[in-house]
C-alpha cells in the first residue's frame, strides 16, 4: 500500500460522468435554448477546463441567469435519471485499499447524494469520508479543508495522501495541502488538458490499470 489514503475526485475519475450525462445534458439545454448550436464532446471537455463553465456559457452563448436556471433543471434531470459507469479497475483498487488497512475518500463538486448513489450503483466500496457540493462554497475544492479534515480525523501525514483527479482544482487542493497528485487521464484525450496535467502532475496515468500497479 504505497498510500494510507486515496482521495478521489468522482466525475471522469471514477465513473464516466460528462460523456454519459453532463455532455448530453447540455446538448438537450442548447436544444431547448439555442437551436441549431452545438458543441463536441472534446470542446465540451475542453472549455470546462478553461474557462470553466459558467464563463465559457457566458462568453459564447451569452446566457442570462434565467437561462442557467433552465439549463440546471436539465441538468438535474439528467442527473437523477441516470447512472454514470464507473471505470473499469477503480472497484478493484478502493476493495484492495480497504483490505490492507488503508482508507478512500472523495472529494468533488458532484452532490453528496449523487455520489454515494453512483457507488452504490456500480457495486463500488463505500467511501470513508465524502466531501460533496453541499461542503459550504469557501471550503470546497480547490480549498485544501476537506484534506485537513480527513487528515485529522485519521491521524495522517500529507506524505500519507495522494489526490487522484482528472482537473486543476484537485492539482491546486493538492498544492496547497502539500501531498501528492495523480493526474487521471483516462477521461478524455484533448490535447490542452492532458499537457497541462501531464507537466503539472506528480504522475500522470492514462488508464486506470497504470494506476492500480502504481498505488499497490
Amino acid at each position: 500500500m504505497k498510500y494510507r489514503c486515496l482521495v478521489f475526485d468522482h466525475d471522469d475519475t471514477v465513473v464516466a460522468s460528462t460523456k454519459e450525462i453532463h455532455y448530453p445534458a447540455f446538448l438537450e439545454a442548447l436544444k431547448e435554448m439555442r437551436p441549431g448550436e452545438t458543441l463536441s464532446c472534446d470542446d465540451y471537455f475542453r472549455f470546462n477546463f478553461d474557462p470553466g463553465f459558467m464563463e465559457f456559457c457566458r462568453d459564447r452563448y451569452a446566457m442570462t441567469d434565467e437561462e442557467f436556471k433552465r439549463e440546471e433543471i436539465i441538468w438535474k434531470n439528467y442527473v437523477s435519471t441516470r447512472i454514470p459507469t464507473a471505470y473499469d479497475g477503480i472497484r478493484e483498487i478502493m476493495e484492495r485499499q480497504r483490505s490492507e488497512g488503508g482508507i478512500f475518500a472523495v472529494v468533488s463538486h458532484s452532490f453528496d447524494f449523487n455520489i454515494r448513489r453512483d457507488f452504490k450503483e456500480n457495486r463500488l466500496p463505500e467511501p470513508d469520508m465524502v466531501f460533496g457540493w453541499e461542503v459550504p462554497g469557501g471550503k470546497r475544492k480547490p480549498s485544501p479543508y476537506a484534506l485537513t479534515v480527513i487528515a485529522e480525523k485519521y491521524g495522517l501525514e500529507p506524505s500519507d495522501m495522494v489526490v487522484i483527479d482528472d482537473l486543476k482544482p484537485g492539482y491546486d487542493m493538492a498544492r496547497s495541502f502539500g501531498c501528492d497528485f495523480i493526474g487521471a487521464g483516462w477521461c478524455n484525450r484533448v490535447p490542452e488538458i492532458r499537457e497541462f496535467m501531464e507537466k503539472n502532475s506528480d504522475k500522470y496515468f492514462t488508464s486506470v490499470k497504470e494506476l492500480a500497479e502504481y498505488v499497490k
